[in-house]
């Protein structure tokens, strides 16, 4: 999980305009029990693209509970 976040920190350095390096972030922080961070780059995704369906279907399913 740790090489993940580390190329989708890459990715997002890159490509800070596109909503997926955001969201695919957030994926392997929650991968990793950091459910904190994962909510923040959901929530970037949501703000580079407010359209983004999955940012917006994990905020609404991490918002509900564990």
């Amino acid at each position: 999980v740790a090489m993940a976040v580390a190329v989708f920190e890459l990715n997002v350095r890159r490509f800070p305009d596109e909503p997926n390096p955001y969201d695919s972030l957030a994926e392997a922080y929650l991968a990793s029990g950091d459910r904190k961070r994962a909510v923040a780059y959901y929530k970037k995704a949501l703000e580079v693209d407010p359209q983004f369906a999955n940012a917006r279907q994990m905020l609404e399913r991490l918002s509900a509970g564990p």
